[in-house]
């Protein structure tokens, strides 16, 4: 089986994997980049392309779809993350460790 070949991913693989392709290039990656980004994504959840079989699967993991594009993983804005950094200077500045 020749590199990049899908016949071994499930269907339920392959929409995941157009879905994930079509977020990407909705915020502006290119159509190659987001397809590359989007199989990533599946064989990390995944583990892969799933063969039928009885007791054949692997569990899956959707750690990368609860980031849900946030940074790191986190919600606080850019304005948060900057305001907070500011508000712990301040100590420091005062007792001149800085």
């Amino acid at each position: 089986m020749p590199r990049g070949d899908k016949s071994s991913y499930t269907d339920k693989q392959k929409r995941k994997a157009e879905h994930i392709e079509q977020g990407y290039e909705k915020r502006g990656v290119s159509e190659k980049e987001a397809e590359s980004r989007a199989w990533a994504t599946v064989n990390k959840e995944s583990g892969g392309g799933n063969k039928s079989g009885s007791g054949r699967g692997k569990a899956e993991s959707h750690e990368s779809s609860r980031k849900g594009g946030h940074k790191s993983g986190t919600s606080q804005s850019a304005e948060k993350r900057s305001a907070a950094a500011r508000k712990g200077w301040e100590p420091r500045r005062k007792q001149g460790n800085g």
